[in-house]
Formats: C-alpha cells, sequence, structure tokens
C-alpha cells in the first residue's frame, strides 16, 4: 500500500504583548488660609482723689487763743456770765455792809473778797490731745471694662490634583506565521 501523500500545515499564531503601567494621582490639600483678628480687651479705672482735710482751730485756740474772730467771740459770749456775776458780787458786798453791824470787820472782808472774786476770762480754749480733727474723704473708684473679641476669617483652599499619565505600548511579541509543508512526490516512476 502505498501512502497517500499529505500536505503538512504549521500555523503560529500572532501574540499581541501590552506593558500597561497605571497612571498617578497626586493629590495635596492646602491648609484653610486663616485671617484672626483680634481686640484686646480694655480696662479703664478712674480713681477720684482722697479729699482730705484738718481742722487746726480748737489747737490754735487752745494756744493762742486762735482766729482774731472766733478769740472775740469767745470773750463775748463769757460777758454775760461775767456781768451776772459781778452784779451778784455787788449784792454780796452791799449785803455784808449793810450787816456790819455784825461783824466788826465787814470793810476788811469785803476788801479781802474782792481781790479773790475777780472776774476769770477764758481767754483761751480748752486744751486736749484731742484738738486737731482729721478728715478723710474717699471715693470708691469708677471700673469700666470694655470686652475685646476675636474676628477669625477662613477661606477653604481647593485640593491640588495631579495627574501622571501611566504608559501603555502595544506591540507585536510574535507575529503570525503559517508554513506549509508540500508532501514529498516521488518522482521516479
Amino acid at each position: 500500500m502505498i501512502p497517500f501523500p499529505s500536505i503538512q500545515i504549521r500555523q503560529q499564531f500572532g501574540k499581541i504583548g501590552i506593558d500597561a503601567d497605571l497612571g498617578q494621582y497626586t493629590i495635596r490639600q492646602p491648609k484653610a488660609t486663616m485671617e484672626i483678628q483680634t481686640t484686646p480687651s480694655r480696662l479703664d479705672i478712674e480713681s477720684p482723689p482722697i479729699e482730705f482735710g484738718v481742722d487746726q482751730n480748737r489747737a490754735w485756740d487752745a494756744i493762742n487763743g486762735g482766729k482774731f474772730e472766733r478769740f472775740n467771740n469767745r470773750i463775748y459770749s463769757q460777758m454775760q456770765d461775767i456781768w451776772l456775776e459781778g452784779i451778784a458780787l455787788m449784792v454780796e458786798k452791799g449785803n455784808r455792809m449793810a450787816a456790819i453791824h455784825m461783824n466788826t470787820n465787814a470793810i476788811a472782808d469785803t476788801a479781802a473778797a474782792a481781790q479773790e472774786n475777780h472776774a476769770k476770762i477764758q481767754y483761751f480754749g480748752p486744751a486736749s490731745f484731742d484738738n486737731v480733727d482729721v478728715y478723710i474723704t474717699t471715693h470708691k473708684p469708677v471700673i469700666r471694662v470694655i470686652e475685646g473679641g476675636i474676628d477669625v476669617y477662613s477661606h477653604p483652599n481647593p485640593p491640588e490634583i495631579e495627574y501622571e499619565r501611566g504608559k501603555l505600548d502595544i506591540y507585536m511579541q510574535q507575529y503570525a506565521h503559517l508554513e506549509i509543508i508540500p508532501p514529498q512526490l516521488d518522482t521516479r516512476v
């Protein structure tokens, strides 16, 4: 039996090569822009001055009689009492003289009493450790508080996005190939 000649076909498929890298994102988010303005608080304190007074009139009255007007008023205010005392003394003298028949030394006693009972005028005021008066008047401070404040202004910044493309290479890794091998014919006859 004679083999039947056959044709041989060899086929090789084409292969496509793809080299791909993914793209890359870069995202940055800048911080928000902020403006802060502060107004400081203020404290105003107003302190009225202290009122200070010294009254030395009674001390000067005791030392030298005081001012002229006070000196005269002091003497003048005693005059009524001295006048009444003088009248009483004159009445007493008159009564002694009228009773001369009872007392043998009525004139001598009247003369001695006149030297003892002369009017005593107070020219000076009373002396005391407490003659100087000091007056101190204080006032409360006036306090005003003016509040400060904070003003905040914020502005958000948009994100910064950058994209770097990846690569995409498409190439023929293997070309298609078809090989046909004819049978060998025996041409010998």
